[in-house]
């Protein structure tokens, strides 16, 4: 696979109208976001440019728009705020650095091929920390919204300051911020793909607060400084090296899944197979060119992505056609933005925030399954009250803790002990002859599906209550997998049983449950004829080495021949 994207000329008409018309929502979006995050809406500029470019330069989803995001914004405003907290001289130039880590991470999870991986996460989870970055974005907006600067102390310092912001606010600010955001809301959906609700509710805003409004003192961007932007060379400080790394790590995990989430979107739009790992090294080096010039962090839009390929985009041109029109935006329109109020901006980002809330599944996650519904509240209060990566990493392990429970639970029925002839299909009717002829001296320990270490306590808890026996023979032939856990338990048996002087054969066991034991030493600690893929073949053996005994008495625990067949689930 090639180092760029696809790339095609067959389709340029439609190229070219789908990157026009994500460059038009780009524009609103990354000034919203820039003054959202706090480095400013030239940052917000520069980040749609850079990431949308080299993204679209190098990843692997054709159609993929990438731009900064509510989610990444979200982490980024949090990044400069404690950054300049600790260090206001040096802050903001700190923050492009973790941006540039957080790239250069990303770029490291791509070549690392973890693409497949970074998904590969509970719904719980992701729904849980998507619509807690929903409320933090929607929390941050509050102080703009009602006319004032956000205050300082994020989610919490809002929250209390929220009485004062309320009985202090600035009407006309907040009927600008209002009516942005019910534009927005209410706009007819037939009309999005031909002029998207953010622009016309950027301008119309902005018209409103020229003409009607300007005898009010608003808030507003000011003048954006043309041209190209300045290098920012990477600064670590030895006080916050730490921290800077783990805020990239951070944004380098939220926007991989951002991004491939996205272009799970437009797989299901396109019907074309996307490159995560691709995809993954374009979003880093996008992330990374975006830092090193003093932009804010992107990742893949949906918006951007979905309006783009209803337009027609079918090749990564679009997205170079989007970049090129933002650069033109950057380099001469810079005064044109002088007079957009800051309302308008926190009436677009606060409609964002709603929108990244999973409405549909906080509605019903109770119904579908109560814990489920627990691991997602708690994810969603631990990312607004905590942070994300607390967040992600309690809810995945708590999710998969349930999951492996659930697992071994179901896998241990399948653990069985079979002391006598079967009549239920376990044993042939070959090997029912053999066990009655046994009566009862051969225990067949059964162990079926993925023998994972949640099994080994059923295995283990079986074993401590294993009937009179004179050969034990495990059966693998339905154990496609044995986990490090379970291996050990299985060793204490064939050792114990070994020790006591009674043999062991090995049936059916594959290729990796054979090498497992090998591994441990167990394969060789028996006879090479006590190893089979053949259960018939081991309980033939075992019956001959029971008649060869001089010693052996008769187990009439079978009863006359009758079939029955002793089964200890786990617990019993």
């Amino acid at each position: 696979m090639g180092l760029l994207n696809e790339f095609r000329i067959n389709n340029i008409r439609g190229d070219l109208f789908g990157g026009l018309t994500a460059a038009i929502i780009a524009l609103p979006m990354a000034l919203a976001f820039g003054v959202a995050s706090g480095a400013g809406p030239a940052a917000g500029l520069y980040g749609a440019v850079l990431v949308g470019l080299f993204a679209s330069l190098f990843g692997g989803t054709p159609t993929l728009i990438s731009e900064p995001t509510g989610p990444m914004t979200v982490v980024m405003t949090a990044v400069i705020a404690n950054l300049i907290a600790a260090n206001p001289e040096q802050g903001m130039a700190m923050a492009f650095t973790v941006v540039m880590l957080a790239g250069v991470f990303q770029i490291l999870f791509g070549m690392l091929k973890l693409g497949p991986y970074v998904t590969m996460m509970p719904y719980t989870v992701v729904s849980g920390f998507m619509t807690g970055i929903g409320l933090i974005l929607i929390v941050l907006q509050l102080g703009p919204f009602l006319g004032h600067a956000t205050p300082a102390g994020g989610v919490l310092g809002t929250l209390e300051a929220l009485p004062g912001l309320a009985a202090s606010l600035e009407p006309s600010e907040m009927m600008l911020a209002a009516g942005t955001f019910a534009l927005i809301l209410l706009y007819p959906k037939r009309w999005s793909r031909v002029l998207p609700p953010q622009l016309v509710a950027l301008l119309v805003g902005t018209v409103i607060s020229v003409y009607v409004l300007s005898h009010v003192d608003l808030r507003r961007i000011g003048e954006i400084p043309s041209g190209l932007p300045d290098l920012q060379l990477p600064l670590f400080t030895a006080a916050q090296w730490q921290l800077m790394v783990i805020d990239a790590a951070v944004l380098a995990v939220l926007g991989s899944l951002d991004a491939l989430l996205t272009s799970v979107v437009a797989e299901s739009l396109t019907r074309k197979e996307y490159s995560s790992n691709k995809e993954l090294f374009g979003q880093g080096v996008g992330n990374l060119m975006s830092g090193l010039f003093g932009g804010i962090p992107g990742a893949g839009a949906t918006m951007g992505t979905v309006v783009n390929i209803q337009t027609g985009a079918t090749t990564a041109l679009s997205g170079l056609t989007r970049a090129l029109l933002l650069v033109v935006v950057v380099l001469w329109a810079g005064p044109l933005t002088a007079q957009i109020p800051l309302a308008v901006l926190s009436g677009i980002a606060m409609k964002v925030g709603f929108d990244i809330i999973d409405w549909s599944f906080l509605k019903r996650a109770h119904r579908v399954s109560t814990r489920a519904a627990v691991i997602m509240y708690a994810v969603i209060a631990l990312t607004v009250f905590v942070d994300l990566i607390t967040a992600v990493a309690l809810g995945v392990f708590v999710a998969n803790v349930l999951t492996i429970d659930r697992m071994a639970r179901i896998l241990s029925k399948s653990v069985k002990t079979i002391e006598c002839a079967a009549s239920d299909g376990d044993l042939t009717a070959d090997e029912q002859i053999i066990m009655r002829r046994a009566q009862g001296r051969i225990l067949v320990f059964s162990l079926g599906g993925p023998l994972i270490f949640g099994v080994a306590k059923s295995i283990s808890r079986q074993h401590a209550v294993l009937p009179d026996h004179d050969v034990l023979v495990l059966d693998f032939t339905n154990a496609p997998i044995l986990g490090v856990s379970s291996s050990l338990v299985l060793e204490k048996m064939v050792i114990e049983s070994l020790g006591q002087g009674r043999p062991v054969y090995i049936v059916g066991a594959g290729s990796d449950v054979k090498k497992r034991l090998e591994k441990l030493g167990v394969i060789a600690r028996l006879p090479a004829d006590n190893v089979t893929s053949v259960r018939k073949e081991a309980l033939e053996r075992a019956a001959a080495w029971l008649e060869d005994r001089e010693d052996s008495q008769a187990d009439t625990s079978c009863g006359n021949g009758a079939a029955s067949v002793s089964t200890r689930e786990s617990g019993a």
